[in-house]
């Protein structure tokens, strides 16, 4: 009965990703717009106006950030084709040369295994994605106005709900704090990754640098996997119009923003009791995005991660929390 029950909802859960997937990215900048909200009524600024400076702060980031890349990412969707035949040239080269040195390759599977084109067509899907995001901003927007609108009077609502408000309360409370804590230190992360990537593609003369960190940003809300698919396109552009040296030290800059974020930073600021396990950052990326598709894949370590969170707040569930953690930090839970 509970496989049955949980196959119907996945089932409809994919059917309805078109309206699933604006609502989790409300949901998902809701949570990181709370605490700004809650700072600035707290300075004694009514709810209604400072709603109105969260939600005009909204609007500015957005637009500078659509004016920022949009020309960028015309003009990479537009050359992605002669970059793949670019690619496929030098991987046709690639392949004679193996053979040359005695590597004997079949020549129906030689395109397929050598030709890295892939990864760059994943992130103009990506791209594209983002674009039909930006198309939905004012859904995503009014979503997010509503939400918060509501959070100031969800304890209220909770009290008349349960039978034991303050227990529950409490746990719930303790939920958001660890959540919001999680969801505003991994973007900010992210944007320092983003920045430090833009300027290191700058400094080299990759083409696109905004587009690519902001690639970067967004693809740090999955570690481990998400580094690996937002650096090797920018390896390969590199490659194919700089040179071999160029895409060298290319991958030498992601190799060190990564490990300074991911092995240093990141651990320090939200704890290694946090981190999530190898396989189930990619058992999860795989479920949600079959289901939502790349936007799926994007906030499907968010997503995990608040489970886990939500898990830990629980002493009957702290078990299924350690099992999704990576394995380090035990005793901390």
């Amino acid at each position: 009965m509970m496989l049955a029950s949980f196959t119907i909802v996945v089932a409809g859960m994919k059917a309805a990703s078109s309206l699933l997937v604006p609502l989790f990215l409300a949901l998902f900048i809701a949570v990181i717009c709370t605490p700004p909200l809650y700072w600035i009524r707290s300075k004694g600024v009514p709810k209604v106006l400072a709603l109105a400076i969260i939600l005009a702060v909204i609007l500015i980031g957005g637009a500078f950030f659509v004016l920022l890349i949009g020309p960028s990412l015309n003009q990479f969707m537009s050359n992605l084709p002669g970059y793949l035949e670019r690619l496929s040239a030098n991987s046709a080269a690639f392949s004679s040369w193996l053979q040359d040195k005695g590597v004997n390759i079949p020549q129906d599977g030689a395109a397929g295994a050598l030709n890295p084109g892939w990864v760059m067509s994943l992130a103009g899907e990506v791209f594209s994605t983002l674009s039909r995001i930006i198309a939905n901003a004012i859904l995503i927007l009014l979503t997010v106005v509503f939400i918060l609108l509501e959070v100031s009077e969800l304890p209220q609502k909770m009290r008349a709900v349960y039978k034991n408000p303050e227990t529950s309360l409490s746990v719930i409370a303790k939920f958001i704090k660890s959540a919001k804590r999680y969801l505003v230190i991994q973007t900010l992360i992210s944007a320092a990754g983003g920045l430090l990537i833009c300027l290191w593609l700058l400094v080299l003369g990759v083409p696109y640098p905004l587009l690519w960190g902001t690639l970067a940003f967004i693809l740090n809300f999955v570690p481990n996997i998400g580094s690996i698919f937002a650096a090797i396109p920018v390896i390969l552009l590199a490659l194919v119009q700089l040179g071999l040296g160029s895409a060298l030290l290319t991958a030498l800059g992601f190799m060190v923003v990564y490990m300074l974020l991911g092995n240093f930073l990141q651990p320090k600021l939200l704890g290694k009791g946090l981190s999530l396990s190898t396989l189930v950052v990619f058992l999860s990326m795989v479920f949600w995005g079959w289901i939502l598709g790349p936007v799926g894949m994007l906030l499907s370590v968010p997503m995990t991660s608040l489970v886990k969170i939500f898990l830990e707040s629980h002493e009957e569930t702290r078990g299924l929390a350690v099992m999704l953690g990576s394995g380090t930090g035990i005793e901390q839970i």
